[in-house]
């Protein structure tokens, strides 16, 4: 008989580029948790040393939950196992690991993911440029909780930056 390991502690991977993303790991950070939600960003240096049998690539792309006994969610499974964390929404975690409610969590996974997809490729039209709602790193853009969103120019003191 195997014996499951309890959830004492979920690392929740998320994409540190997305907006979309960073507001939801603040949001989490708010909640009163019942149990403890530790925010990494999928695909970091940190990521791949803790959980180097994880499929980096594929945390970018669909939110990824780690349990303390290796538990891997997925997709859905890890919106509702995340929700389960929280002491406010466990309730609602309970329903939708119901069938019906998986369908909603299928929905809410799909229209966030929709939503992702369509800031990225409306950053990419713009060039990089600010003008789309897709803030990027590479593109000088950073983040803090606090200040919100900054931007400090690449410096160009060595010739090396395209004219624009």
């Amino acid at each position: 008989m195997n014996a499951i390991a309890p959830v004492r502690r979920l690392t929740v991977l998320y994409d540190a580029e997305c907006s979309l993303c960073a507001f939801l790991r603040d949001w989490l950070l708010r909640q009163p948790q019942l149990v403890p939600l530790e925010p990494v960003p999928a695909g970091s240096e940190e990521a791949r040393r803790r959980f180097p049998g994880l499929d980096h690539g594929a945390t970018l792309e669909e939110i990824t939950v780690v349990g303390d006994g290796g538990q891997v969610y997925r997709g859905p499974a890890a919106w509702v196992v995340t929700l389960w964390a929280l002491r406010e929404h466990r309730p609602l975690a309970h329903r939708l690991s119901t069938p019906s409610g998986a369908w909603l969590a299928r929905g809410a996974v799909l229209a966030a993911a929709k939503w992702r997809g369509a800031q990225w490729n409306e950053g990419r039209r713009g060039g990089g440029q600010w003008g789309g709602r897709v803030y990027r790193r590479a593109d000088g853009w950073a983040y803090d909780p606090d200040a919100g969103w900054t931007h400090t120019a690449p410096g160009c003191a060595d010739g090396t930056c395209a004219p624009r």
